[in-house]
C-alpha cells in the first residue's frame, strides 16, 4: 500500500519538477528580454555578441556611409522613411509590416535598420550595409 502511494506521489510531482528545472534560478532575464542599463552599455561586448540599445530613440535624420563608398540620408518619419540617395534621388519607403519600425520597403527596394546599421536592398543589386 505504501509503495502504491509513493508511486502516485512521484507520478504527480514529476511534471512539477520538470517545470522547475526549466525556470532560470538566478533571476537573470533571457537574452531576448534583457533591458539595456548603463552597466550593460559598457564598451566591451558580452560573450553572446553586441547588444543593440533599443531603449534610446533613433535620430529623426541621420547620414549613413555605405560599404560601396556612397552616402545617403534617411529621415525617419515613424511609419515611413524618406531616403535621399547619393545621386540626389529621393524615395519614400513604408514600414512593412505597418506595426514595426525596422523594415521599410517599396516595390522591390527595402531597408532594414538595426541600431547604427542599415541594410539597403535594391532590386537587381547586391545588398549593401551602411553605418551612421
Amino acid at each position: 500500500m505504501a509503495l502504491r502511494r509513493t508511486f502516485r506521489v512521484a507520478l504527480a510531482l514529476s511534471p512539477l519538477l520538470a517545470a522547475v528545472a526549466c525556470v532560470p534560478q538566478d533571476n537573470e532575464p533571457k537574452a531576448g528580454n534583457k533591458v539595456a542599463t548603463s552597466a550593460s552599455l559598457a564598451p566591451a561586448a558580452p560573450a553572446g555578441g553586441a547588444v543593440t540599445d533599443v531603449t534610446t530613440p533613433q535620430p529623426r535624420t541621420a547620414t549613413y556611409n555605405c560599404a560601396d563608398g556612397g552616402r545617403m540620408t534617411i529621415e525617419n518619419l515613424g511609419t515611413s522613411l524618406h531616403v535621399l540617395g547619393p545621386d540626389g534621388a529621393s524615395e519614400d519607403l513604408q514600414a512593412s509590416p505597418v506595426n514595426q519600425n525596422s523594415r521599410y520597403e517599396q516595390a522591390h527596394d527595402a531597408i532594414v535598420i538595426d541600431g547604427r546599421e542599415a541594410l539597403v536592398m535594391k532590386a537587381g543589386s547586391t545588398p549593401v550595409t551602411c553605418t551612421r
